[in-house]
């Protein structure tokens, strides 16, 4: 009698949503060694990489003129819009990983390390071109803090995930956590409010002058940047509440 033969299973560190992870790593690296030299293409590859989705490609944003306020706050007006395309693409694949058995521990590590020190190193650079600096280093202090205190505690209790907040007592941790498109608006909120920052830099200014400067502009530009400011608020004072 023939054996049944065995279905071959695949390396978990050749899932598809690892080797995505993966690629997203590679990105980062060579946005960052040419943040200074090509802004505009830094933060291209540095948004698609946070998007996690690798197969949109946005070649017409490169070349955009430096230290433009008005191509600046269009550019993460574009890319705000945008990312409600990518979420729903980032939502299917996770649906089809799933189905699949694709999902691993160490996809959701790597990917959680990737967004946490691409972020942790966009802070530095934002803390060394505005100043005072201290506020850029604290932004990133209590980003690291207040995701692994949230994972630290997700484990203690026996839960599978870290965006698991039924047992919150915070409304606007539920919020947060429990609606996934309020969760993408902050976070991108927070990203791209950081890459106007980038594109906007001059040496040793002040954060508040440049925002103020871009938001005399145009009552536009002032409604643009108070919607990114407000996505960004929130998602500080989700952290906050993590810490706490």
């Amino acid at each position: 009698m023939a054996s049944k033969s065995r279905p071959r299973t695949i390396s978990v560190y050749l899932y598809i949503p690892n080797i995505i992870g993966y690629i997203r790593v590679l990105m980062n690296c060579f946005a960052f060694g040419i943040c200074f030299s090509n802004k505009e293409l830094f933060s291209v590859l540095y948004f698609i990489s946070f998007a996690v989705s690798a197969s949109f490609a946005m070649p017409w944003m490169v070349g955009l003129p430096a230290n433009s306020i008005k191509v600046c706050l269009w550019y993460a007006v574009i890319l705000h819009v945008s990312v409600l395309t990518i979420q729903f693409h980032d939502i299917n694949l996770g649906l089809m990983c799933l189905a699949d058995q694709y999902l691993s521990t160490f996809g959701a590590v790597l990917d959680m390390v990737t967004d946490r020190i691409s972020t942790a190193c966009l802070l530095v650079i934002l803390s060394q071109v505005y100043r005072p600096s201290f506020v850029f280093l604290s932004l990133l202090a209590l980003d690291i803090a207040s995701h692994w205190l949230q994972m630290y505690s997700t484990f203690l209790v026996g839960k599978s995930n870290h965006k698991d907040v039924k047992d919150s007592t915070s409304w606007l941790f539920k919020l947060y956590y429990g609606n996934r498109m309020f969760m993408g608006y902050c976070c991108v909120a927070c990203e791209l409010l950081y890459i106007t920052l980038f594109l906007l830099a001059k040496e040793n200014e002040k954060m508040i002058d440049v925002l103020l400067g871009a938001a005399r502009q145009s009552i536009i530009y002032s409604a643009l940047l108070a919607f990114l400011l407000f996505g960004w608020a929130t998602k500080q004072l989700v952290n906050v509440i993590q810490v706490s």
